[in-house]
């Protein structure tokens, strides 16, 4: 992961330890939601796909293209990071339920509350 990246992952691990979560599910998922972004995410491609999202979001989607070869690969991967990075935390060894907070989903109420904290801590960053 990029030094930017990294830094984003300490950021979002010590905003949910320092609200009082100690989950190691969600403090692993914290440090890892954004495996995926990988080297071929620049700068502007984050930014792009931020406005993008929330001004143009047809576009975003219009833009992104599967394969890594093309220039339109990162948005893809802004887009579909989420998965992918629990993919790669699942074959790292995390547990299933880090795996299910990277991918955005909830198994259960419990999973749910943790899953509103790592998406709390990581919009604030």
């Amino acid at each position: 992961m990029p030094v930017a990246d990294r830094r984003h992952a300490i950021d979002v691990a010590d905003r949910l330890r320092t609200t009082g979560h100690d989950s190691p599910d969600l403090l692993a998922a914290a440090l890892l939601h954004d495996a995926a972004k990988g080297r071929r995410m620049r700068l502007w491609h984050r930014v792009a796909g931020v406005l993008l999202e929330r001004l143009a979001p047809g576009l975003l989607r219009w833009l992104a293209a599967a394969d890594p070869a093309s220039w339109r690969h990162p948005f893809w991967l802004y887009l579909h990071h989420g998965p992918m990075s629990a993919e790669l935390a699942a074959r790292a060894g995390c547990t299933p339920a880090t795996a299910r907070l990277i991918r955005g989903v909830a198994g259960g109420e419990h999973e749910a509350r943790l899953l509103r904290a790592l998406t709390a801590a990581d919009d604030a960053s």
